[in-house]
């Protein structure tokens, strides 16, 4: 059975709203690699239409994510506002990032997936545990590599006879 299923033959046409609560249950149906825990609470907005449904999906919370610099486990906030369109066709297909196709016999919409993966895009690449903050700022200011010196060191260099003869044909 499918918590996250939304029967929408039995909707009639106007707006619906679903609550949910993500947890480790959450995590595991829809793909436990990337995040194992998590606390959050997903409001989805549904307006069924005639020939589409509209869902407004708002997810607020934190997921427990694993510092890149010191492997310390702490709690990541999570602020989601999304909007994903369900468009009645001929076939299942995804049209655009936040546009996909039913076909007009689909029972039941799985939100589930969609607020997964719009999870793990709010996850930032670079997970910093928030102590370190402040140090991220300074670090990120400051000028770690230059190349200006290597290419002085090149132009000091005295070129090979034979390459100049050969730039002189130019």
């Amino acid at each position: 059975m499918n918590l996250f299923g939304i029967n929408i033959i039995g909707l009639s046409h106007g707006t619906h709203v679903f609550n949910y609560e993500l947890n480790e249950d959450f995590f595991k149906q829809y793909g436990a690699n990337e995040i194992k825990k998590g606390n959050l609470s997903a409001t989805v907005d549904l307006k069924k239409h005639e020939t589409f449904i509209e869902c407004f999906l708002n997810v607020k919370g934190t997921i427990e994510a694993t510092c890149d610099r010191s492997l310390e486990s702490f709690d990541l906030p999570i602020a989601i506002d999304q909007m994903v369109v369900y468009k009645f066709g001929n076939e299942d297909k995804e049209v655009s990032e936040n546009v996909q196709m039913i076909s007009r016999d689909t029972a039941t919409l799985d939100i589930g997936q969609p607020l997964y993966e719009y999870i793990l895009l709010a996850i930032p690449l670079k997970k910093i545990h928030p102590r370190f903050q402040d140090e991220e700022t300074e670090e990120e200011t400051t000028l770690i590599y230059s190349t200006e010196s290597e290419e002085k060191e090149q132009e000091e260099k005295p070129i090979d006879p034979r390459w100049e003869k050969l730039k002189k044909l130019k």
